[in-house]
């Protein structure tokens, strides 16, 4: 399952992005006799305690009423934990795999809903379960919905993860419970802004559009170097944004990657913050890479 860069800016709780860090895992063993509950009996990093695969496989189950084998399972994972990029909702989707594997597909409705409800939110888990870059729509009541766009193929993802991590509920716990109008209405406009300069490939208009005042202020002191990250004026670097709730970052850019890398580097060495730089790809599905160029979106 691959990670995920959710928000970009200004697309708060509603787009998200697959990239090429990835959580894989392999089944060792299906017992039809057993209580139908997925046991990791081996992971890369060690998870400690109720994990992310179990939850998802758990909730999935309940969720459909299936019957389920019992199923062990090893675990790897390149994606960095507590980092901002979507490590539990390619857990979370790992589990809701597994389960679909050895009892039978499911819709993409139940995939997003049982998705959602183990995870907490769907910005991640949409684009970990379909791929590419994806906006969310939640609705009281009913199973969410996930839309798939289109993202040009040569835009590329430099990401700088601090060695501290921030905890998803700390960085929630940092926003206000109330946003002035103009503040959403600042956001909305460029939200909208964003989907339509990925879709029509106008690299010029992304960094107005990535513009946020919903999450990033508040969370810049809990970020290492967000706001001077924010700040960058490159002509390399189209856009920057805090990937997901941090404390990773990323920057947007198609040319001269390794500089802006180690652009990018070179500002938390001087400022004494241990970090790692990787330049990332997006995760395309099949459906989405065979119609990368046609800026056309996709309900899921």
């Amino acid at each position: 399952m691959p990670g995920s860069v959710a928000n970009l800016g200004s697309g708060f709780d509603t787009l998200g992005v697959a990239v090429e860090l990835y959580l894989r895992a392999r089944i060792v063993e299906v017992d039809d006799r057993g209580a139908g509950m997925l046991t990791v009996i081996r992971s890369t990093p060690a998870v400690n305690g109720q994990n992310a695969l179990t939850r998802g496989y758990a909730t999935v189950a309940r969720r459909t009423g299936r019957r389920a084998p019992a199923v062990t399972v090893e675990v790897d994972s390149d994606i960095p934990m507590s980092a901002g990029l979507g490590s539990s909702a390619a857990a979370t989707v790992a589990g809701i795999r597994i389960f679909e594997q050895v009892t039978g597909p499911l819709s993409d409705e139940e995939l997003l809903g049982a998705a959602t409800e183990a995870e907490g939110h769907a910005d991640n888990a949409a684009p970990a379960l379909f791929g590419g870059l994806t906006s969310v729509l939640e609705r009281p009541g009913h199973d969410p919905i996930a839309m798939q766009w289109s993202w040009p193929e040569e835009l590329r993802l430099v990401v700088a993860t601090p060695t501290v991590g921030l905890a998803t509920a700390k960085a929630r716990a940092a926003l206000a419970d109330v946003l002035p109008r103009r503040d959403a209405i600042f956001n909305l406009q460029r939200g909208l802004a964003l989907v339509h300069a990925l879709q029509s490939r106008n690299f010029g208009a992304l960094r107005e559009a990535v513009q946020d005042r919903w999450h990033q202020p508040a969370r810049a002191s809990l970020v290492p170097l967000l706001s001077d990250v924010l700040a960058i004026r490159d002509a390399d670097v189209f856009a920057s944004f805090l990937s997901g709730a941090g404390p990773s970052v990323a920057l947007l850019a198609s040319r001269n990657l390794d500089r802006v890398s180690q652009l990018l580097k070179s500002m938390y060495e001087r400022a004494g913050v241990a970090a790692t730089v990787r330049v990332l790809g997006v995760h395309l599905s099949e459906v989405m890479a065979g119609a990368a160029a046609s800026g056309h979106g996709r309900t899921v």
